[in-house]
């Protein structure tokens, strides 16, 4: 079964609100099996609202429209589901002394607009809202199949988990698509398809590499029927991929890689401490955003100023004014490193020294590039510094850098583990 989301508003085109809901039912959709294939936004508008359903209908089995059931004039999906499914509205008369019968409990004026709520095309069927008083709709025609859900979350989620669920389970016959995600850092996009190229081509499990800040998600899915292992088909796959990048794969799921930095480091009995430059805290920042990590992280020196790498962190003010060092260089991330190692009494520190704005800068007559950055990791046998040449605005390579110190450090625990 092919389904497509309608969502309808002004103010989400306008980016006024975020649409949530959408996300939601995509998930639901995978669960149940159903492929996800389109999703539109549209606003209140009823030529373009009705175009756009017409359009999903073409091209999906379930059409899901969330949004425009209100009492209102700019609320259309009734008039835009009714013209597109070629249905006449007609007004539900249970629906309709339903809404009487709450107005007057509730102690509201009853009005005639608000009679557009029991408004419904002919083919449809209202779907109860348990905390709202415009019904949902479920109407089918020519084999295709239209639901219309409110858009305010307190209504969208009890109606989505509860009777909806229940329809489209019924539609799609049961199964449901299941996916892993593997984490991996040290292997860019195009590298990492080159060791993979064969699997992303597999006929039963998708393979598909997504890029993100420092590292690659390979995202794994699969249709699994009734009944059936999950894993039977993802596993297998999922096995080989590891087999084939090893250390690289840091991670499944939500694993985060400061969480699997933390884990090592914790299953070896180890102290970490953080020296950090142009990150300014950034880095100890992700370490203690993780649960539990105060039993090894001992905390960090921010040293900014080169007169403070040199009174914080003992960084020799001969490295610091030397022409082929200065304070973004290997050797002063080395002396960082190894500093905060040993004024926090820690196992092992991790070091960031470099240029994050926009434009170049000169250290003692030497030029050095915006997104130059340098890493140091002290302990662990050595001391070890790695350049790396990021690019963006001051902000991503801010955070690139701590994705990369974060990859530096997994890497030497897993080189000397």
């Amino acid at each position: 079964m092919r389904a497509e989301i309608v969502s309808v508003g002004t103010e989400i085109l306008l980016g006024q609100i975020v649409d949530t809901n959408a996300a939601e039912l995509g998930q639901l959709f995978a669960s149940l099996g159903i492929d996800h294939v389109h999703r539109q936004t549209v606003g209140d508008n009823l030529p373009r609202l009705t175009e756009a359903l017409r359009l999903a209908l073409s091209r999906a089995d379930i059409v899901v429209t969330i949004g425009g059931l209100g009492p209102t004039e700019d609320d259309m999906t009734r008039d835009g589901v009714a013209a597109a499914l070629e249905s006449p509205l007609v007004v539900d008369e249970a629906v309709e002394v339903h809404l009487k019968d709450l107005f007057t409990r509730r102690g509201f004026a009853w009005t005639t607009s608000q009679l557009r709520q029991a408004q419904r095309p002919a083919c449809a069927v209202p779907i109860d809202n348990p905390n709202g008083t415009a019904p949902g709709l479920l109407a089918t025609s020519k084999g295709k199949t239209v639901v219309c859900l409110p858009g305010p979350r307190n209504e969208f989620v009890p109606m989505v988990y509860g009777p909806v669920s229940e329809a489209l389970s019924n539609l799609s016959g049961g199964g449901s698509i299941v996916s892993r995600v593997l984490r991996i850092v040290g292997i860019g996009e195009a590298a990492l398809e080159d060791r993979i190229r064969d699997l992303l081509t597999l006929e039963d499990v998708t393979v598909a590499p997504y890029a993100k800040v420092g590292e690659v998600h390979l995202r794994l899915t699969t249709r699994v029927a009734p009944g059936a292992d999950p894993g039977a088909k993802i596993g297998p796959v999922a096995d080989e991929i590891r087999a084939r990048l090893g250390e690289a794969v840091y991670g499944e799921g939500e694993t985060s890689l400061e969480a699997r930095v933390l884990e090592l480091l914790r299953g070896r009995g180890l102290k970490l401490a953080t020296a950090e430059s142009l990150t300014g805290g950034l880095v100890g920042g992700a370490l203690t955003s993780v649960d539990g990590s105060s039993d090894v992280y001992l905390g960090g020196v921010v040293a900014y100023a080169s007169s403070q790498k040199e009174a914080l962190l003992g960084v020799p003010s001969s490295v610091l004014l030397a022409p082929e060092h200065g304070p973004v260089s290997e050797a002063v991330a080395a002396a960082m490193a190894e500093g905060a190692r040993a004024r926090l009494g820690a196992d092992v520190a991790v070091s960031t020294t470099g240029v994050a704005g926009s434009s170049p800068v000169r250290e003692n007559g030497v030029e050095k590039a915006s997104g130059l950055v340098f890493v140091g990791v002290a302990g662990l046998g050595e001391t070890v510094a790695t350049r790396f040449q990021l690019g963006g605005n001051r902000e991503t390579i801010r955070i690139r850098s701590v994705q990369f110190a974060l990859a530096s450090l997994y890497r030497r625990l897993m080189a000397t583990g």
